[in-house]
């Protein structure tokens, strides 16, 4: 389950630019499709990390990295849709960028992780 989850979220990063790239270009249709795909993908990566985490004991890092995912996701959706309004975004994408290396960091770190560096 573990090589699910990594897949579903290496691919929602990958929608994730390209859905930002879509807006900035002004191509409204084509960017609102992968929007919503990648909300699919959202779905999918909660739903793959709840089943990890239904099989283990939940711990202090397993709880924190549970809240970090959740918070990657808001704000890849709030980069979108700021970018979307035409806001400023320069905030949401500075911590977009804090917590996903968190995230990741932790999720490699931990027991049921992929370990690249081990």
């Amino acid at each position: 389950m573990t090589h699910a989850h990594i897949t579903t979220w290496v691919v929602a990063i990958i929608l994730f630019f390209v859905a930002h790239s879509l807006l900035k270009s002004q191509k409204e249709k084509p960017a609102k499709i992968v929007q919503m795909v990648l909300r699919l993908f959202y779905i999918l990566i909660i739903v793959t990390g709840i089943m990890i985490a239904s099989g283990i004991q939940l711990n202090g890092e397993y709880i924190g990295k549970i809240i970090l995912g959740i918070v990657t996701i808001g704000m890849m959706e709030m980069v979108l849709t700021k970018t979307k309004k035409g806001q400023p975004t320069k905030v949401f994408w500075i911590i977009f960028i804090v917590v996903l290396i968190l995230t990741i960091s932790l999720g490699l770190r931990l027991p049921f992780g992929f370990a690249p560096f081990a």
